[in-house]
């Protein structure tokens, strides 16, 4: 690891980001360069303690997990991406097989969605960002490692991953999801959609059953009915934002105004994860030092 250079560039590249960029207020009083110290640790959800010891050059070589959340934090290119990842010491990380950079773009339209639950999501389902009330609306998604990030295999082997789902619909997402893993598959790009085939198909008989029809091309309908373990039933609008050069989309969840549904989302907003959905949802432990 190159520790000097590595401290040097987190420094230069949070020196250069200004606040707008990242969704936050600039305020009268603001003398900082770019953003602050502290700033950069909340988008990279890791504390404001443990990002300044690596700023100074001080702390022990981060893990390939907290590299990753330091280069969406910061709002890097790929190619800026791949020189943190070299400063570290990890080589240059493949383009095809790590999915979790999350395109600039996509974050400067998630930084201007914090009053929407809106999430990023891999090709395989690897929630790799969420909002707040994103959060609130579905559980912490960012939470889980190994093959249990992808959604597709907690959905198949995980009773709690369905219940943000009505009973009735869990038949076709079940084709859905196993319709996404088959063209993923497909593409060749992923070499981790073989061991959540291989995975399933161990641990699923219903994966089995969904696999063995070699259903392709289903769609999730953008009209979605997800259940709140507070406030029930939702029927949301998902609108989807593709980037194909990374195989990543921004999903944004909407209610039509004057709805219930859109009072429920009102007053997930107000309330947040401070009340509803804690409870049941749990809590993300990314952060090696908080």
């Amino acid at each position: 690891m190159d520790r000097a250079g590595f401290a040097d560039f987190l420094r230069t590249r949070r020196e250069v980001i200004q606040p707008e960029a990242v969704g936050l207020p600039r305020g009268r009083r603001r003398r900082t360069a770019g953003l602050r110290r502290e700033e950069v640790a909340a988008l990279a959800d890791m504390s404001t303690d443990y990002y300044a010891r690596m700023e100074r050059g001080q702390s022990p070589r981060p893990s390939e997990q907290v590299v990753a959340a330091l280069a969406r934090g910061l709002r890097l290119s790929l190619e800026e991406r791949d020189h943190l990842f070299r400063l570290a010491g990890y080589g240059e990380p493949g383009r095809t097989q790590r999915g979790d950079h999350v395109d600039v773009g996509l974050m400067r339209v998630m930084a201007r969605l914090d009053d929407t639950p809106a999430q990023i999501i891999g090709a395989l389902g690897e929630t790799l960002v969420q909002t707040r009330l994103a959060v609130a609306l579905l559980g912490d998604h960012t939470r889980y490692e190994g093959l249990a990030r992808s959604a597709i295999y907690r959905w198949f082997t995980d009773p709690a991953e369905r219940r943000v789902y009505p009973e009735a619909d869990h038949r076709m997402h079940s084709r859905i999801l196993a319709s996404r893993l088959r063209a993923v598959l497909a593409r060749g790009r992923y070499p981790r959609a073989a061991e959540i085939v291989a995975a399933l198909d161990a641990a699923s008989p219903e994966f089995v059953r969904v696999w063995g029809d070699h259903e392709v091309g289903l769609r999730h309908s953008e009209q979605k009915r997800l259940v709140h373990p507070e406030l029930g039933e939702l029927e949301l609008h998902c609108q989807t934002l593709l980037d194909p050069g990374q195989d990543q989309s921004l999903l944004v969840f909407t209610a039509v105004p004057g709805s219930e549904s859109h009072e429920k989302l009102e007053l997930l907003s107000v309330i947040g994860t401070q009340e509803l959905g804690t409870r049941e949802f749990g809590t993300a432990a990314h952060d090696p030092v908080r």
